[in-house]
């Protein structure tokens, strides 16, 4: 091809473009619609009676190619039931600057824990404010369930509960005093107060 050809072929992809029908999306007024299974961000679940699904076993964080998720484990006890297993996640952040929202977080949860939702408006003013950490990630509580901690259901065992035998929350279950958050026992009651007053603005 020739010099003179060179930038004539070049303007010819500009004028062919020209009379094409522009799209144009109104956004943020007007929001297109994610696919049903877009790659969004993040959620923490959580088992029907309230209890969380992450066990802390750091999976999510080996798997992460960007080095963008940061978990500390930590036990249960009776008197601070996080998860049904032995372990929970006391300090779970996702550092979004970092994320390139793969999914493999996803992959390799054993337990269903981690899933993506479609909300993908992450933008904000600070770098901090974008290291989501584990209360901005938990999912919130439905209708019968109960804040954790709290004790799991009577009669089962941490297999029932991944056999989806566990429903709901056992009746008079009580939120326990998060200890390792620093709460007492009129933080506990506060805490009931609210979660009831969230699992009834919730609708099933």
């Amino acid at each position: 091809m020739s010099d003179f050809q060179n930038p004539v072929a070049g303007f010819g992809v500009t004028f062919k473009a020209m009379f094409k029908k522009r799209l144009t999306e109104q956004y943020p007024e007007e929001k297109k619609p994610t696919a049903p299974r877009f790659h969004g961000r993040h959620q923490l679940n959580r088992h029907p009676d309230g209890l969380e699904k992450c066990i802390g076993c750091e999976l999510c964080a080996w798997a992460c190619p960007a080095d963008a998720i940061y978990v500390e484990g930590a036990d249960n006890t009776d008197e601070e039931r996080y998860s049904p297993g032995e372990r929970y996640g006391r300090v779970y952040q996702i550092n979004y600057l970092r994320c390139i929202l793969c999914g493999l977080c996803v992959e390799a949860c054993p337990t269903r824990a981690l899933t993506m939702t479609n909300e993908y408006e992450l933008a904000d003013r600070s770098r901090e404010s974008l290291i989501y950490t584990k209360e901005e990630l938990l999912a919130g509580l439905e209708d019968g369930m109960v804040d954790s901690p709290h004790a799991i259901y009577p009669g089962t065992d941490e297999q029932d509960y991944y056999r989806g035998l566990v429903t709901e929350a056992a009746p008079g279950t009580s939120r326990q005093v998060a200890v390792s958050k620093g709460e007492t026992l009129s933080d506990q009651a506060a805490g009931n107060e609210e979660s009831q007053d969230r699992g009834q603005g919730v609708q099933a």
